[in-house]
């Protein structure tokens, strides 16, 4: 009589992450990857953006005739502002509509990750390469016109955090909801819009009244005013209103994102 046989049941793996891999061992090598996929460039990203904090600082002051320390003051505190900006606004959306000309951005998706950690991974890097132009704008300011500043450290670190992670988080989601020409032809305009346009640099009250009230409900002015208030406290005061107004920013940017990032195709 033969003996009986046992077949064995076919494990059940899942589509997605092995089990036993932590979302924190897969964020560490999706952050190990785009860091070595810009690594070679951050240093020159870093190198620009010094020099763009001291272009800001120092070209501006030669275009207003006999700056003032008021004036010096708010010039010097919206130029770190302008930076992170153009790091979220302008680099971020033409790095990924790079990626997804050249076929990385769909690789990405591709992987059996969760994708939220591969915006994850791009925010924290952009993250770290923002926030240096904060301290060299200060130091570069500081040398310029030798004021002094009064710091509100919780407020400033919060506001800086906050303004770049939704630079980040806008500049990707116009990179993944517009086609990849039109999405760095897009961070074009930005550029001059920031710098030429939004009351960062210069007060509000220089705008038309429609303008100031349009800047009321987009972000550029309320990110300047937070980090004013927490280079110069004595001052500059904080706003509720302007927190609000960057928060509902910032959530927009990153549900457009990760809804692009975990859509299928």
């Amino acid at each position: 009589m033969p003996e009986p046989t046992t077949v064995a049941r076919r494990a059940r793996v899942s589509a997605g992450v092995p089990a036993r891999t932590g979302m924190l061992t897969i964020y560490g090598a999706l952050l190990r990857w785009t860091m070595a996929q810009t690594g070679a460039v951050l240093p020159l990203v870093v190198v620009v953006q010094a020099l763009l904090a001291a272009g800001i600082i120092v070209g501006f002051g030669f275009l207003i005739p006999g700056i003032d320390t008021p004036t010096a003051q708010f010039l010097s505190t919206g130029a770190p502002t302008v930076l992170v900006m153009i790091i979220g606004l302008v680099m971020v959306p033409q790095g990924v509509a790079q990626a997804r000309t050249s076929g990385t951005f769909t690789y990405l998706r591709a992987l059996p990750v969760p994708r939220p950690l591969l915006l994850l991974a791009d925010l924290t890097v952009w993250l770290v390469v923002a926030l240096p132009g904060v301290v060299v704008a200060v130091v570069v300011a500081q040398l310029r016109y030798n004021f002094s500043y009064s710091f509100d450290w919780p407020l400033l670190v919060a506001a800086s955090a906050l303004t770049a992670v939704m630079a980040t988080a806008v500049g990707y989601a116009i990179a993944v909801l517009l086609p990849p020409l039109l999405a760095q032809l897009t961070t074009q305009v930005l550029v001059f819009f920031v710098l030429l346009f939004s009351p960062i640099t210069f007060p509000v009250g220089q705008l038309p009244a429609w303008f100031q009230s349009l800047h009321d409900v987009l972000p550029f002015r309320p990110a300047g005013d937070l980090l004013r208030a927490g280079l110069l406290s004595d001052s500059y005061s904080a706003s509720w209103q302007d927190l609000v107004v960057l928060l509902a920013w910032c959530a927009i940017g990153l549900v457009i994102s990760v809804r692009a990032l975990v859509r299928r195709g």
